[in-house]
């Protein structure tokens, strides 16, 4: 059978949707990751912001105009939070939401049986749910370490939706990055800064990892995960990429109270600081929320002069999205234009920063993981997170001087 599995949102999805491939493809199917016609399609859902669980809507009508006779099935957070709302819908036969995607494999069996697809209990939410090894990339790999947050912040919906924080097993983190074949591994999950399997933590893993030829890259973490344990083990790695996305989301004390977000700014600056004393050259990234409903100009303006402090190699900024069943969602909303102009003037700020990092790194030689190849050029990423679009093709993990007519901005 040809199924597409189709995903929208975040790395972790990417992450899983890559292990429902794997398991799809060894049970027999033809499986693609783009829309275009087939007979089964698996939606994988996101519900961060009120637009992307627009676009998991939305996108079942895109499967419709394939296949009118589509069979569709749907998984991840938005159909976790709004399960009703799928279920209804033409051509869905099947929903599960963020925690039992594994539920997706027994649907399709029943389905390629021509038998209704049964109401399979749900598992222990606290238990991570082990999935296949996922086929994310064949340069960089995505493996999944962890799921679920206990952090509520007030703007989040996604705790609610993914569960409690569970933590993979160590050994399985370990094996599955030994066997990946990637140029690159990146440690993903939805909060990796609480990993821990018994008295097993994220910097015992990057230990167990030290003299693995595959370049090692974390994903997104915390301000309390930054320690001097963990730096010390990531200088200890043969391959580690010093590059730091580090939450942030608010420049301002008095916003960061109300998001219950657990850090100042002076605190968040000194994790920063102890990261380019480890690493002189790390690329620190992060989030910025532009018009959170407390956000004064002063406030903001706060959020802007964290950008030069830091010296953020990039900023990833987006305005406000009241989630409902969130803290936030009952704060009266600042108005559109409000964010808007804002997020102008962030986004300036935020790109002469980028552009003043990159150029630190014109003629110096850098470490390179190719991704893709199109109209003569490869894509891919710098080990401190500089895009790049080399004039040739390159197939593996090399090195070479940087000229700044290859970095896409």
């Amino acid at each position: 059978m040809k199924i597409v599995v189709f995903t929208l949102g975040c790395k972790v999805n990417e992450c899983e949707s890559g292990s429902l491939v794997t398991a799809l493809e060894e049970r027999g199917h033809t499986v693609c990751t783009h829309l275009e016609e087939a007979e089964l399609y698996v939606l994988n859902t996101c519900a961060v912001t009120a637009e992307a669980e627009a676009k998991s809507r939305q996108a079942i009508a895109r499967i419709r105009k394939l296949n009118a006779q589509a069979k569709i099935l749907v998984c991840g957070c938005a159909s976790e939070k709004s399960p009703a709302d799928f279920a209804a819908r033409e051509n869905v036969v099947f929903v599960t939401g963020a925690r039992q995607k594994l539920r997706i494999l027994d649907a399709v069996q029943a389905l390629e049986r021509e038998e209704s697809v049964p109401d399979i209990p749900c598992g222990n939410d606290r238990l991570y749910e082990e999935l296949p090894d996922s086929q994310t990339g064949r340069t960089r790999a995505f493996i999944k370490i962890q799921d679920g947050c206990n952090r509520f912040c007030s703007y989040c919906i996604i705790p609610y939706l993914r569960g409690r924080t569970r933590s993979r097993k160590f050994s399985d983190c370990v094996r599955e990055v030994e066997n990946c074949h990637a140029e690159e591994a990146v440690l993903t999950g939805i909060d990796v800064s609480t990993y821990r399997d018994g008295d097993k933590t994220l910097a015992d893993l990057l230990l167990a990892l030290k003299d693995s030829p595959v370049r090692i890259r974390l994903g997104s973490l915390e301000v309390s995960c930054v320690t001097q344990e963990l730096l010390s083990a990531a200088k200890a790695m043969q391959h580690f990429a010093p590059h730091f996305h580090l939450s942030l989301q608010s420049g301002s004390n008095a916003v960061l109270k109300k998001m219950n977000r657990h850090y100042t700014r002076e605190e968040y600056i000194e994790k920063c600081r102890e990261i380019y004393e480890a690493f002189p050259n790390a690329a620190i990234t992060t989030d910025i929320i532009v018009g959170f409903p407390t956000e004064t100009e002063e406030d903001f303006a706060d959020s802007v002069r964290i950008v030069r402090e830091v010296g953020f190699a990039q900023v990833h900024c987006f305005p406000f999205s009241p989630r409902e069943g969130t803290v936030a969602y009952k704060m009266p909303d600042l108005p559109a234009s409000v964010k808007k102009e804002r997020m102008a003037r962030l986004i300036a700020v935020k790109n002469a920063v980028q552009t003043e990092y990159e150029e630190r790194f014109v003629g110096k030689e850098v470490e390179f993981v190719p991704e893709t190849y199109a109209d003569g050029k490869t894509y891919g990423y710098t080990e401190n997170y500089i895009r790049l679009a080399v004039p040739e093709k390159i197939e593996k993990r090399t090195t070479f001087p940087l000229r700044r007519e290859m970095i896409v901005r």
